[in-house]
């Protein structure tokens, strides 16, 4: 995995250690997970373009 790919991946889960986070504290928020949906998929779409 390059280094970019890995950064996103890492951002990715950071992501959603605090969304999770946020959300049990405070109470969820949709935008948050929409947010977190999204880039996961971006880091999906790029780690698939890496591989192939």
């Amino acid at each position: 995995m390059p280094g970019s790919a890995k950064a996103m991946a890492g951002l990715t889960v950071g992501g959603l250690v605090v969304v999770t986070a946020y959300s049990v504290t405070i109470g969820s928020d949709g935008w948050l997970w929409f947010a977190w949906v999204m880039l996961s998929l971006l880091t999906i779409g790029t780690l698939v373009a890496r591989g192939a």
